[in-house]
C-alpha cells in the first residue's frame, strides 16, 4: 500500500483538503482520501509537503498514438480518407503506444486520454479511452469503444466535395449522409430483431451501439449552424451527442444549456488557420459554463500538445473561468461526460489511483510542473528521479 500525506488534495469529488492524505492498496485502486489517515503497517509513505495534488488530467478529445510525434506521413494513421462513412474503423487498430506523446503527457499530469479517428469522414470510427502509460493498448484501455466520431463543416466538404468531387460538397450533403446511415442501422437493426437475418454489413453492424444508446455520437463542429444540425439529427434518431470543439459556443450558449448536451471546447490556442475558427477564443469555456453548460477543456492533440492541457485551463482562468471549473473542465468533466466517470476523474474511495502532486499549481502558476504522477497506483514518472 501507498499513503500519500500532507497534500493539499483537491478531490474534484468534495472541498479541498488542505492538510490531506490518500491511501492507495495493492489494486491500484483508491482505498480511503481524508486528514490524518494512519499508514497501514509496511506501507509506502510519500510526503508531498504541501503540494497540490490532484487527480490526473483527462483530456475528452484528442489523436494521441494516431497521429505520432516525429513521424510525418508515416505516423498519420487518423483519417481513413476513402469514403465519407466509415464507422467500422476502431481507433485501437491504430494507436501507438510507442509515440513519444505518451510520456511527455505523463510528465505534463495527464493520464487518461480519449482518442480515435481524425474528421475527415462524415463517420469516423470509434474513439477509445485509454490510461497513457503501457506497452500494449489492449491492456491500455479504460473503455474501448466510447464514441462514434462524426464531423460537420468545412473539414469532410474539403476531403470530398473539393478533392475527390464526390458527396459531401455542402453541409446539406453533409446531413444527409449521416442521417442516411442512421435511418439504414435503424432498420438493419430492427431487421435483425425481427429474425430477418440482413445480409452482414460491416458498417450498420459499428453503427448499432449508437442507435441503441450505448455511445453517443461525437461531433467535430465548429461553426454555430454546424452545432445545431449535429443537435437536430442527434434529437431526430434519439442518440446520444457530445458537442466537441464547440468554436462558436458563446454565440449560441443559451441554446446549448436548453438541449443539455456536454461540451468539449478547444483547441483554443494557436492560429486560426480555416475561417470557422474565426471565434476561437479562451473565452468561450466561460461564456458555456455561465449559461449552464457542463464544459471540458481539450487540446486535440497534437494541435496542441497533450501535456499542455494544463495550460489551456489556466489561460480560460484568465479568460474569465473561474479556477475550481477549470480544474473540473480537466479531471471530472471530461470523465463524467465520456462515460468513464466511476474509473477517473476525482480522488474517491473505489477509483483508480491515478494521481498527480505538482510543483506549483499549473492552473495558476506558469512553470508548475508534475512533480509525480501515478498511474494505477504505480508511480510512473517523478521530477527528482
Amino acid at each position: 500500500m501507498i499513503l500519500i500525506k500532507n497534500g493539499h488534495v483537491k478531490t474534484m469529488a468534495g472541498p479541498d483538503l488542505l492538510s490531506g492524505c490518500v491511501l492507495i492498496d495493492d489494486q491500484g485502486k483508491i482505498a480511503a482520501v481524508g486528514v490524518d489517515l494512519t499508514a497501514p503497517e509496511g506501507a509506502e509513505i510519500i510526503d508531498a509537503e504541501g503540494r497540490l495534488v490532484t487527480p490526473g488530467c483527462v483530456d475528452a478529445h484528442c489523436h494521441i498514438g494516431l497521429d505520432n510525434e516525429a513521424m510525418g506521413w508515416e505516423g498519420m494513421d487518423y483519417n481513413e480518407i476513402v469514403d465519407p462513412l466509415t464507422p467500422q474503423m476502431r481507433a485501437i487498430d491504430s494507436i501507438n503506444p510507442q509515440d513519444e506523446a505518451f510520456e511527455n503527457a505523463i510528465r505534463g499530469g495527464v493520464t487518461t486520454a480519449c482518442t480515435g479517428p481524425g474528421s475527415a469522414n462524415i463517420v469516423g470510427g470509434t474513439f477509445t479511452a485509454i490510461k497513457l502509460v503501457g506497452k500494449r493498448v489492449d491492456h491500455m484501455y479504460i473503455k474501448e469503444a466510447i464514441a462514434m466520431k462524426c464531423a460537420f463543416g468545412e473539414n469532410p466538404k474539403r476531403c470530398y466535395g473539393q478533392g475527390m468531387k464526390k458527396s459531401p460538397m455542402t453541409r446539406m450533403g453533409s446531413a444527409a449522409l449521416l442521417r442516411e446511415i442512421l435511418f439504414k442501422t435503424r432498420r438493419y437493426l430492427q431487421d435483425k430483431e425481427d429474425g430477418k437475418n440482413p445480409a452482414f454489413d460491416m458498417k450498420l453492424e459499428a453503427m448499432i451501439p449508437v442507435i441503441k444508446g450505448e455511445i453517443p455520437l461525437k461531433a467535430h463542429a465548429h461553426r454555430a449552424d454546424d452545432i445545431l444540425t449535429s443537435i437536430r439529427i442527434a434529437k431526430e434518431f434519439g442518440v446520444g451527442l457530445t458537442l466537441d470543439h464547440c468554436t462558436d459556443g458563446a454565440i449560441i450558449a443559451d441554446e446549448l444549456a436548453k438541449e443539455g448536451y456536454p461540451a468539449f471546447v478547444g483547441p483554443s490556442l494557436g492560429s486560426k488557420t480555416k475561417i470557422e475558427l474565426k471565434n476561437k477564443s479562451f473565452t468561450t469555456p466561460n461564456a458555456l459554463y455561465e449559461a449552464g453548460v457542463k464544459v471540458s477543456i481539450i487540446t486535440d492533440a497534437p494541435v496542441i500538445p497533450l501535456q499542455h492541457l494544463p495550460l489551456c485551463a489556466g489561460l480560460a482562468v484568465d479568460a474569465g473561468l473561474p479556477v475550481e471549473e477549470a480544474w473540473r473542465a480537466i479531471t471530472i468533466n471530461p470523465a463524467e461526460s465520456t462515460g468513464i466517470g466511476d474509473r477517473v476523474g476525482s480522488l474517491e474511495a473505489g477509483k483508480d489511483a491515478d494521481i498527480v502532486i505538482w510543483t506549483a499549481d499549473p492552473i495558476t502558476t506558469v512553470g508548475g510542473a508534475a512533480y509525480l504522477t501515478m498511474v494505477d497506483g504505480k508511480i510512473v514518472h517523478r521530477l527528482d528521479k
